[in-house]
């Protein structure tokens, strides 16, 4: 899975790179795609790499990743969240779940690639 990908994913739900969310979300979902055991533990491990990586706080990753997925909900490409989530979705997803379903919806994508 290259990055543009990612960047394209994250775009087509209607997520500029003007929120910092968005280096987060993508460096995250970059990190899950590499080792899927960050998403059993997002806020003690996945946030504090990124964190790091960006040299700022996991309180800054989290409400920051929490703001873009408000904004993918509220204003983005609601449509195509659920579609990838496969299944109906009545409230926001929280941070971890966000991440889960971009990140289960790249890697089957990649996974029919193979395939083809």
């Amino acid at each position: 899975m290259n990055e543009q990908d990612i960047e394209y994913l994250i775009r087509s739900l209607g997520i500029g790179s003007t929120y910092r969310g968005y280096r987060y979300l993508n460096y995250g979902i970059k990190l899950c795609l590499e080792d899927e055991d960050y998403l059993l533990s997002v806020s003690k491990l996945l946030y504090p790499l990124i964190a790091r990586h960006y040299r700022t706080t996991s309180y800054s990753v989290e409400r920051d990743i929490r703001t873009i997925i408000k904004v993918c909900w509220e204003r983005g490409n609601k449509r195509l969240l659920q579609e990838i989530a496969l299944r109906p979705m009545h409230e926001r997803p929280s941070c971890s779940e966000f991440l889960d379903i971009l990140t289960a919806h790249l890697r089957q994508k990649s996974a029919s690639r193979l395939v083809v």
